[in-house]
Formats: structure tokens, C-alpha cells, sequence
């Protein structure tokens, strides 16, 4: 039997259309997907204590409640050590307003001296920006909604994920033909493995990058150092972008508390050297899992990661850009996609391509 090759312009069209159904899919669907996904890869997280706890003859549903009573008492005690801080934190707002609007003040009149840009054209100019941020301020507020919607879904979600584990994976077994099984329960084993070690290492990155970034606030004599240390550690785990935000934070609060830029410019220093810190020793030896991304495709996931689903989009376009290569590798046809993906560059096609141009400047 002959199978029919269609134009490549078809193709295209059919992958293009496909692509545009799946992003309209997953945007107007975020309320129910952002859930489900978090809940997916902190199950998947959760799973190895989960089997601990059943090797010792406890009962599966007393495993799984005790495994997410565990991660609860985690992330409550995160939560209250950061809710303690900003605490401390609303405690100097009426100064720290004061002082915010002193340096408001000697801005405005640089600006008037150096550019001519009078008192009353830079306050109308900052009520038009009000304006237009009122929308941004109701997404916000719509987003911090979302969240608790999450926060509270996210346990019912696991717990369903982690007590028909079996099912969901006997389903993935039955849809493929038998002499695929291998190459399916590869595929699970790896996007399981892939989860578990990305997260894990990227939670001991966190914990050490907020460390660093508190030791060196608290060196500089920055105030509010553990909160923005934190802060900036959490930050840090959306690739790129974050470490540019965790940086602005503690500059923007030595400004606001520090009289001259000394202090600034050693938070520059300090965090350009955790950053290299980071990047060329964390990252690599304890963040770094079986599937590597370029940092291309890293970028590109998280801006679009933002622009589909938000701040949680930024947080998940990693892990889930991580499962589509495991996949892509595993199909022939789509392997390309997956080398394109990961961060080895390959050299035998660029090999050939300079041969091909040298022959051509000998013959001529």
C-alpha cells in the first residue's frame, strides 16, 4: 500500500493551522490548564515519596494525604517566613513614601533644568501613565484572583494525579501499538526523570542564590536584605528575565533608604557575581538534567509562556518545553525539532557546507 505524499505547501498550511488551534485552545482554556499543569509537575515531584511511603505498607490514600500534608507544612512555612518579612516591610512604608517623594521631587527638577520639560508637563505626563496602568492594576488584580483559584485546586489535583497514576499510565500504553510499549514507557521514564531532577535542582539553586543574595544585601547594609534576597531567589528561577528584575528590586530600595549610589553600584557588583556564580557552576552541576535547552528556546518559551498564560506561563514554559524534546526525540520525524531544542550544536552539516564553498574557490 502506497502512501500519498502531499505538497509541502499543504503541509505547512495544515501545521500552521494546527499550531494557531492549539495556542487559541490553550489560552481560552488557561483557567482549567494553569491548574492541572502545575498539579502534574508537582505530582510527578511528589511521586518518589509517595512510592517510599507505600514501601512501607502504608496505604496508598494515607500516602498521598501524608505526602501533601508534607508539601503543605513546606510551602506554609515559606509563606510565613515571607509574610513575616513583608510585615517588617509595611512598617517603614510611611518612610520610605517620604523619602520616595523627595527623590520624586529632585528628579522633577533635573528633568526641568537639564531637558526643559516643565513641572506641570511631567505631572500630566505621569496621569496619563496612571490612566493607562489601571488596566494593567485590574489584571493584576484579575491574575492574583487566578492564583488562589490555583493555590486552591492545586492539592485536589495532585492527589487525583497521584492516586490514578496507574490508569493514566496503562492509558498511554493502550493508545500505541504493542511494539511501541518500549519506546513509550522510554519516553515516561525520561519526562519523569527530566521533572524530577529540574525541579529539585532548580528548588537547591533557590535556596542557594537567596542565600548569597541575603549575605550580600546584609554586607552592603540594605534593608529588608532576607526579603529581597528571597524574593530575588525566586525571581531567578524564570530564566533570564528574572535575574534582570531580582537586581532592580534591591537597587530600587538602596535608592529610595541610601543617600548617594555607592551602595547601588556594590549591588550590581555582588549580584553580577552571583549571577556568574550561578550560571557557570549552580546551573550546570546542580540544576542540570537530562534535557538541555539553548538559550534561544529558553527565552522564547518564557516571553511566550507570558504572553499565553502570565506569570505562571513563565514558570512552567521550561518544564513543559523540557517534555515536548523528550518526545520529539523519540520520533524519527520530528528529531529535527528536538535537536533544535537542545542546546548541541551540530557540526557535520556545516562541515560539508564549508567543503562545498572551498572546492568552488579552488575550481574557480
Amino acid at each position: 500500500m502506497t502512501v500519498k505524499q502531499y505538497p509541502f505547501y499543504i503541509k505547512a498550511t495544515v501545521i500552521l493551522f494546527g499550531i494557531i488551534l492549539l495556542v487559541n485552545v490553550l489560552f481560552n482554556l488557561q483557567d482549567i490548564l494553569i491548574p492541572l499543569a502545575f498539579a502534574f509537575i508537582f505530582a510527578i515531584l511528589l511521586n518518589p515519596v509517595c512510592t517510599l511511603l507505600q514501601k512501607y505498607k502504608m496505604n496508598r490514600i494515607l500516602s498521598i494525604i501524608f505526602t501533601l500534608l508534607l508539601a503543605v507544612i513546606v510551602v506554609g512555612g515559606l509563606l510565613y517566613f515571607l509574610s513575616s518579612q513583608v510585615a517588617r516591610f509595611s512598617d517603614m512604608l510611611p518612610v520610605l513614601k517620604q523619602r520616595f517623594s523627595f527623590l520624586l521631587n529632585e528628579f522633577q527638577q533635573w528633568l526641568k533644568m537639564y531637558f526643559g520639560l516643565s513641572i506641570q508637563k511631567q505631572i500630566e505626563l505621569m496621569n496619563q501613565t496612571a490612566s493607562s496602568g489601571k488596566a494593567l492594576l485590574g489584571s493584576t488584580l484579575s491574575t492574583a484572583v487566578g492564583t488562589i483559584g490555583i493555590i486552591l485546586l492545586l492539592p485536589v489535583y495532585i492527589f487525583l494525579f497521584l492516586y490514578y497514576k496507574n490508569l493514566f499510565l496503562n492509558f498511554f500504553f493502550e493508545i500505541f501499538a504493542e511494539e511501541n510499549s518500549k519506546e513509550v514507557s522510554e519516553i515516561l521514564n525520561q519526562t519523569k526523570s527530566a521533572i524530577q531532577s529540574f525541579m529539585i535542582g532548580l528548588l537547591l539553586e533557590a535556596l542557594i542564590v537567596a542565600v548569597l543574595n541575603s549575605t550580600a544585601l546584609m554586607i552592603l547594609g540594605v534593608k529588608y536584605a532576607i526579603l529581597l534576597g528571597v524574593i530575588g531567589a525566586l525571581l531567578n528561577m524564570i530564566p533570564y528575565i528574572g535575574g534582570i528584575i531580582a537586581i532592580a528590586l534591591p537597587v530600587l530600595v538602596a535608592t529610595v533608604t541610601k543617600d548617594g549610589y555607592y551602595t547601588q553600584l556594590g549591588i550590581l557588583i555582588a549580584y553580577l557575581i552571583i549571577q556568574f556564580i550561578d550560571n557557570n557552576i549552580l546551573v550546570p552541576r546542580i540544576v542540570s538534567s537530562k534535557v538541555r535547552i539553548n538559550a534561544f528556546v529558553s527565552i522564547l518559551s518564557v516571553l511566550l509562556g507570558a504572553a499565553l498564560w502570565g506569570v505562571p506561563g513563565m514558570f512552567l514554559s521550561i518544564p513543559l518545553v523540557a517534555i515536548i524534546k523528550i518526545i520529539f526525540d523519540k520520533i524519527p520525524d520530528l528529531k529535527p525539532w528536538g535537536k533544535l531544542l537542545g542546546d548541541t550544536v551540530p557540526t557535520r552539516h556545516i562541515g560539508e557546507l564549508w567543503n562545498i564553498r572551498r572546492k568552488k574557490r579552488i575550481y574557480k
